[in-house]
């Protein structure tokens, strides 16, 4: 009975690993097509979340099976409890990057307002946390998710450097390129909401761990 339930939470991880990679891929898509203003593959994108929810209630039903048929205690039962909040992380992260292709459909027909740097660079950095924190849950490594936790002031900084360009250079001198302005600063918040979640994922895996709360004490890190 020990090693079914091991294998079932192996088949866990498993699934929870292909919601992160269902997400990192919307994140890449949804900010391509911003940048190619690419309507159609923007569109995919939406179209595609689907999978994620219809995933997403699959890993809702195993992991309370889990718990049901199992009665999991100590570590088992917060390795489950957390992969039903990650769960519900990954959902939302994909939930904003069909954020980000609503955005990119806004634009897609009026002419370019600047070349994309800062937000591409966001977009790396919201895979590469997502990508980590799941590597975390995967391996029980609080070292990685605290490199997740402590990445998280990039990811302000860089929304911050978008926020002032787009408001500084460019709406304020001249109001009528908000249209084309404001989808890309709903676009950089999308995207750092989508760090957000990923640090929350960090969060949640040292307590997994180590049982210790980080969330709101940064002094435990």
């Amino acid at each position: 009975m020990h090693r079914h339930f091991d294998d079932e939470l192996r088949q866990l991880k498993g699934e929870l690993v292909r919601m992160a990679d269902m997400a990192q891929s919307a994140i890449t898509q949804a900010v391509e097509a911003l940048k190619n203003r690419d309507k159609a593959a923007a569109q995919r994108v939406i179209d595609s979340d689907v999978g994620m929810d219809s995933l997403e209630l699959v890993i809702d039903d195993k992991c309370l099976d889990l718990i049901a048929l199992h009665q999991p205690m100590a570590g088992d039962l917060r390795f489950i409890t957390t992969a039903i909040k990650l769960n519900a992380e990954l959902e939302r992260i994909g939930d904003l990057a069909v954020d980000v292709a609503q955005r990119a459909i806004e634009i897609a027909d009026k002419p370019m307002l600047k070349p994309l740097v800062d937000i591409p660079r966001l977009a790396d950095a919201a895979k590469r946390m997502t990508g980590q924190a799941i590597e975390a849950f995967v391996n029980s490594d609080t070292a990685l998710a605290k490199k997740v936790i402590l990445s998280d002031s990039e990811a302000d900084e860089l929304k911050r450097r978008v926020e002032k360009e787009l408001v500084y250079d460019y709406m304020i001198k001249d109001g009528s390129t908000a249209d084309r302005a404001v989808p890309l600063l709903l676009t950089a918040r999308h995207l750092e909401r989508i760090c957000d979640h990923a640090v929350s994922m960090a969060e949640d895996i040292v307590y997994m761990v180590s049982a210790v709360v980080v969330r709101h004490h940064p002094e435990e890190l």
